[in-house]
């Protein structure tokens, strides 16, 4: 292994260490759902993708 390669897993395993404690404290503490919540999620996701399906439409035309 080379130098970069060790550093790279040095930088990995360092990641994991300090996030997954922190993955379990967000995950415990964040806010339940509540109604609507799903609704105002969709809304912004469906209006990308009717913006990206109709700038492939005049790409395609």
């Amino acid at each position: 292994m080379s130098g970069l390669e060790i550093g790279y897993l040095v930088l990995a395993v360092a990641i994991l260490i300090f996030l997954i404690p922190r993955a379990k404290h967000w995950l415990s503490n964040s806010p339940k759902a509540e109604q609507g919540d799903w609704q105002a999620f969709l809304f912004p996701i469906a209006l990308v993708v009717l913006f990206v399906a109709g700038l492939m439409w005049l790409v395609s035309r």
